[in-house]
């Protein structure tokens, strides 16, 4: 009898553990409630606007909005003195020099003039200077005027040469050899001819060479130089515009002139002892 009561107490007390484990499993279990995967909250989409599909399809590809944003950079990141040099070549001289564009040759010829004019009246250095205060006192006046009118309006356009000032200006190192090529080629060219005329390789040639320079002395005691500089940029701009209109005519009266200075040349050719070209 005593060991039955002692099993029953045994398998009392066990059920009275378990019972207080799961009392406690219920008390956590209120606690802390298990979210599931129904309960939890789902994340807020962003918000997507309706796109027309004809929209969608101009929109570019990315490679060609690189490939755009790239060209335009490299036309920007040029420098802006390649940029001229590049853009000035022997057409549009010629056109400057026809007056193609009235304008533009205009305003070109009339600075030139005044420039070499006011040479021949102050010394290089004063132009120079004066020239110099013109410019600042223009940029001066047009950067005060522009921020009294910022000011005034409260607008904030800021410098008003800004995309001048974020220019590169300077020479790609292509153009400098290129040019670099071209005054030397000049230069011995010039050298070699020099050399041909003073040591008489050909006396005819020394000999108008000589009648050039002696013709020279007259024109140097009636003019200086910057007389000289202005004729040549007058004749630059007015005697190509007068032969386009007058070719026929002038260039019968060159042939005849041609023909006599041919007639008297091969008469003294034919005079002097050694002075008969080589037949090529």
């Amino acid at each position: 009898m005593l060991n039955c009561s002692i099993s029953v107490a045994l398998v009392d007390l066990s059920h009275l553990l378990l019972l207080k484990s799961e009392f406690h499993l219920q008390c956590q279990k209120v606690k802390n409630p298990v979210k599931t995967e129904e309960d939890r909250p789902s994340k807020p989409k962003p918000p997507t606007a309706a796109v027309p599909p004809e929209v969608r399809s101009e929109k570019p590809h990315q490679d060609d909005m690189h490939r755009i944003t790239d060209e335009g950079k490299g036309d920007l990141g040029k420098p802006a003195a390649s940029v001229f040099m590049e853009g000035f070549n022997k057409q549009k001289a010629i056109d400057l020099l026809y007056w193609r564009n009235v304008k533009q040759s205009g305003a070109v010829f009339s600075s030139v003039l005044l420039l070499l004019f006011s040479l021949t009246q102050f010394s290089v250095v004063s132009v120079g200077a004066y020239l110099a205060l013109a410019a600042l006192s223009a940029t001066i006046s047009f950067r005060i005027y522009k921020s009294v009118l910022q000011a005034v309006q409260k607008t904030d356009e800021g410098h008003p040469f800004k995309s001048y000032l974020e220019m590169e200006i300077a020479l790609s190192q292509d153009q400098i050899s290129k040019y670099a090529d071209k005054i030397l080629l000049y230069s011995n060219t010039c050298m070699r001819e020099l050399r041909r005329l003073f040591l008489v390789q050909d006396l005819v040639d020394s000999l108008k060479f000589a009648v050039l320079m002696w013709l020279l002395t007259y024109v140097g005691a009636l003019f200086n130089g910057l007389t000289l500089l202005i004729l040549a940029v007058v004749s630059m701009f007015t005697m190509p515009v007068v032969y386009e209109k007058h070719q026929a005519q002038i260039d019968q009266y060159v042939g005849l002139i041609r023909t006599q200075v041919n007639s008297v040349v091969g008469k003294i050719q034919a005079k002097i002892p050694g002075a008969k070209r080589k037949e090529e």
